[in-house]
């Protein structure tokens, strides 16, 4: 179904339905399909795409995607039966055109401007993948910063560098809210 009022694209695929958090806030030009679950106080950018059609996405309460990123999973395959769902934690920001695919994102991880992670990636709590970096299957330990392409270990975020993220994140909950009210889209 698209909201004419907003360009936003909600839509069952394989009789899964996305199910979406009514404190979230989904811009235009979104299209979110299949088995998505979306949390409280989340905010989807504009244009952002996110594609379960073939596996699970969940991302957690206060989680940010920013502006035409791309979220998708990775089908069940004979070597690895359960696919590579995309599950992203509380609190996470992910920056504009990132690539999120087949992955896990926990609490309070941060994706940079541009970074793609690709199926089989892990980044742990306040890990941080860079703007422009590629992770390609393996493990960002917590509050660790990598970055190039492929991603590297580059060092250990500062105490501040954290607090910082975690800012960003309450700032987007307000921000969300405030488009949602320009925009109409709250009673």
């Amino acid at each position: 179904m698209i909201d004419s009022r907003t360009d936003i694209t909600v839509a069952a695929i394989h009789g899964k339905a996305p199910r979406i958090h009514s404190s979230a806030f989904i811009a235009p030009g979104c299209r979110i399909i299949g088995d998505v679950e979306i949390g409280p106080d989340v905010s989807i950018w504009y244009n952002c795409v996110i594609r379960a059609d073939v596996n699970r996405v969940v991302i957690g309460a206060r989680t940010n995607i920013q502006d035409g990123s791309v979220i998708h999973c990775d089908s069940p395959k004979p070597v690895r039966p359960e696919g590579y769902p995309t599950l992203i934690g509380e609190d996470v920001l992910i920056g504009h055109m990132a690539m999120v695919h087949g992955c896990i994102l926990e609490d309070r991880a941060f994706v940079g401007l541009g970074a793609i992670v690709m199926d089989g990636s892990h980044i742990e709590s306040d890990g941080m993948l860079a703007a422009g970096a590629q992770l390609t299957g393996k493990r960002i330990g917590a509050g660790q910063l990598w970055m190039g392409r492929p991603a590297k270990y580059l060092r250990d975020l500062e105490p501040e560098a954290i607090a910082a993220n975690q800012a960003g994140v309450q700032g987007y909950v307000v921000n969300g809210r405030l488009h949602a009210k320009a925009l109409g889209l709250t009673p």
